[in-house]
């Protein structure tokens, strides 16, 4: 069923997990999650916000109860302005991470999410994902509500690794230290599932998202962010009376000369170093300008993090290797309220504002700045080429080319005409291109064919199958978790029969439906309530094996098996497994190790020929295809929806990798003893998984009694 012709106010859900967000005072340099993108998804909710043909805007980021941080991030919602709000939703432990240790963490997120949705009087139109964590959490809940996505990556994992592999460092400290495996991976599944992708430069569609297997520049759309122009204005003469102001006395012995100034956080890849150098190498520069370096806040350096110690302290050493005393000020606190009246005190000395960063995804500064009447020096890598395309208000340069950065540099303070030029046009131009009323009128024109395309998973009045009083389910694997232990499997089977009545019991198996009929019944198994097979493509309810056909209806999205069959057909090492092994959403092939590629080059595949799916090696040996909105976890979470079971009172037992996305997130869970467990090895540091001593369905009674699962009532 397709709906058409959707003319009501609009709800919009943006997604934001990391970082430090609130509707005031933004902790902007904290950290080096806390920089432009917070800024922009906070912008974004108040511009959308003042449309009439928006009813509500919600920005969703993780709650954060931390005795070092400010209550503001702990509160449920925050009221950004009329119809904006943050809403903060709990993952985790309750403390500050950054987003590379927020991975294990976002199922949990995505499920207190979707139950925080269900409570809502309507769901959502669009979600925006931001950053792909957000994207990661965004697609399960899109799988399961059939909401449109749309994405905005703000930097990509694919260029961050090429960039920290030139800078020398080696693969598997990257990989330690950033996750790039999961965040590449999240980032090539968003791009499978995104139905547009909102980029602010031109540059981030050609350079950026062209590394990646799914790339269709088709589902892209270049719409550049705002700049508050009531909140950055031109001098109006009061910024001398700034305590700002008063704090570079002490570093400058000529402050009347004008200012060269960098704000950004104290990041390698903002490449302030090599500023300093190049300042440090000309000695004329030296004489016409002062540098002010403002890299966020610090009390004592050796307290921050080590990327913000390690940069400050090369600064430090810098400035004492070119003897800058005098010239250069870095102070050490500002306030956000006081970003702009610093923009507008460098344009009052006729200064130049300068980003020399590796790359600059977009650069919101550079808008800030060019607002105020500063001219640009910046980066030719990223989003400067754009901006500075439009407004002609500065200079490109090569970031790692010093003569060439100082060159720009004096080529505009010293040319009061140029200065000038420069100056008007980025005035002028900044309120043409890059106001928020502008972005938001294109960002609801580029959505708008997106909305009504999609039926909404419905919400089903089933009768209680059987039984009427059942609040808690246990769901269990076939091979290698019921099976393995005779003796184990008949004590497992006493255990269901003797608590029958207080909990469903359910079958997630790989299994079709009349092959797990028949092991069921050969192992005299009790019946379940349900059963979900083929991968999470079917669902079955008992006791007249009835097909959830509304499941069926909404798993068939972007599902092509004949054109999957034939570009797998051409892989060495793959063969079709039996008919009795496919069934009509999923496909199943033998896969030989020593022949065919690995997984991830299969999938590849997959996505270059625009497949859309959810493909698994599983024992080493099967690898099978389903359509990317099935399986397991999908599944269990689709029937605890129309259930209203909560996930919390869901026992899950697995024994292998099939299984894992069953068993992350909020349900409870159990890694049965079985000689494929190491597959689930990654799971073991995780609260609400629990890897049993006992094998098979030994494991799960253990794991019964050590939830306490019946008497267990969070």
């Amino acid at each position: 069923m397709v709906m058409t012709g959707k003319t009501d106010p609009l709800y919009l859900l943006l997604i934001s997990v990391h970082g430090l967000i609130r509707g005031h005072d933004l902790e902007l340099g904290r950290d080096a999650d806390t920089g432009g993108q917070t800024k922009y998804v906070v912008d974004l909710a108040r511009a959308l916000a003042l449309r009439e043909d928006v009813e509500r805007v919600d920005l969703v980021t993780r709650q954060i109860i931390d005795p070092n941080l400010s209550a503001d991030y702990g509160g449920p919602s925050e009221t950004l302005q009329g119809k904006a709000n943050i809403i903060r939703i709990a993952a985790g432990p309750d403390g500050y991470f950054r987003k590379e240790e927020l991975w294990d963490y976002l199922d949990i997120f995505a499920d207190n999410l979707l139950q925080w949705l269900h409570q809502q009087p309507r769901m959502p139109d669009v979600l925006h994902s931001h950053y792909a964590d957000a994207g990661y959490v965004a697609i399960r809940i899109a799988h399961l509500t059939g909401i449109p996505l749309i994405h905005t990556g703000h930097s990509l994992g694919r260029d961050k690794r090429g960039r920290l592999l030139a800078m020398g460092l080696h693969g598997d400290m990257i990989e330690q230290r950033y996750h790039l495996s999961r965040r590449i991976n999240a980032e090539e599944d968003i791009l499978a599932n995104a139905e547009l992708v909102i980029t602010s430069t031109h540059n981030e569609i050609a350079e950026q998202y062209e590394l990646y297997d799914y790339y269709h520049p088709e589902r892209m759309v270049v719409i550049p962010p705002g700049t508050d122009l009531d909140q950055f204005h031109p001098p109006n003469g009061s910024e001398e009376n700034t305590a700002f102001n008063d704090s570079l006395a002490r570093f400058l012995n000529k402050p009347e000369n004008p200012m060269i100034l960098a704000l950004s956080r104290p990041d390698v890849r903002k490449n302030i170093t090599t500023l300093i150098e190049a300042y440090g190498e000309c000695p004329a520069l030296q004489q016409l300008a002062n540098l002010v370096i403002v890299a966020g806040n610090r009390d004592d350096i050796r307290e921050m993090d080590e990327g913000a110690q390690s940069v400050l302290t090369d600064i430090l050493l810098l400035i004492d290797y070119y003897d800058l005393y005098g010239r250069i000020a870095i102070p050490k606190h500002h306030s956000q309220e006081e970003v702009p009246a610093i923009y507008r005190l460098a344009a009052s000395s006729k200064g130049v504002f300068v980003n020399p960063a590796l790359t600059e995804p977009f650069g919101l500064t550079l808008l800030e700045a060019a607002a105020c009447g500063l001219p640009l020096v910046a980066t030719e890598n990223g989003g400067p080429v754009d901006i500075i395309g439009n407004c002609h208000n500065g200079l490109l340069i090569d970031p790692l080319d010093k003569q060439a950065l100082a060159e720009a540099l004096m080529t505009i303070i010293s040319d009061r005409q140029q200065w000038q030029t420069f100056s008007e046009n980025g005035l002028a131009n900044v309120r043409q291109y890059y106001s928020w009323q502008a972005h938001a009128e294109n960002y609801l024109n580029a959505i708008k064919p997106l909305l009504g395309q999609q039926m909404p998973l419905p919400k089903i009045s089933r009768p209680r199958i059987s039984l009427r009083y059942q609040d808690r389910a246990i769901f269990s694997d076939i091979d290698q978790s019921l099976l393995g232990n005779p003796e184990g499997l008949q004590e497992f089977a006493r255990y269901i029969r003797d608590k029958r009545r207080h909990f469903f019991f359910g079958i997630a198996t790989g299994r079709r439906l009349d092959s797990a009929l028949a092991v069921l019944k050969k192992h005299r198994i009790p019946t379940p309530d349900v059963l979900i097979t083929s991968l999470g493509t079917e669902i079955y309810y008992t006791p007249h094996i009835t097909a959830d056909t509304a499941w069926a209806r909404h798993i068939d999205h972007y599902w092509n098996p004949g054109a999957i069959r034939r570009i797998v057909g051409e892989i060495p090492g793959l063969i079709l497994q039996p008919k009795s092994e496919q069934s009509r959403y999923k496909i199943s092939f033998q896969y030989n190790s020593d022949i065919a590629p690995p997984p991830d080059e299969i999938n590849a595949r997959l996505r270059h020929e625009e497949q859309v799916v959810n493909a698994q090696l599983s024992f080493g040996q099967y690898f099978d295809i389903v359509p990317v909105r099935a399986s397991k976890g999908l599944a269990l979470r689709y029937f605890a929806q129309q259930w209203n079971i909560p996930l919390g009172k869901i026992l899950v037992a697995g024994g292998s990798g099939a299984d894992e996305d069953m068993m992350r997130g909020n349900t409870l869970a159990v890694v049965v003893a079985n000689r494929h467990r190491e597959e689930l090895s990654q799971l073991d540091e995780l609260e609400r998984i629990y890897f049993a001593q006992q094998p098979h369905a030994l494991g799960i009674i253990e794991a019964i009694e050590h939830y306490d699962f019946f008497n267990n009532n969070d």
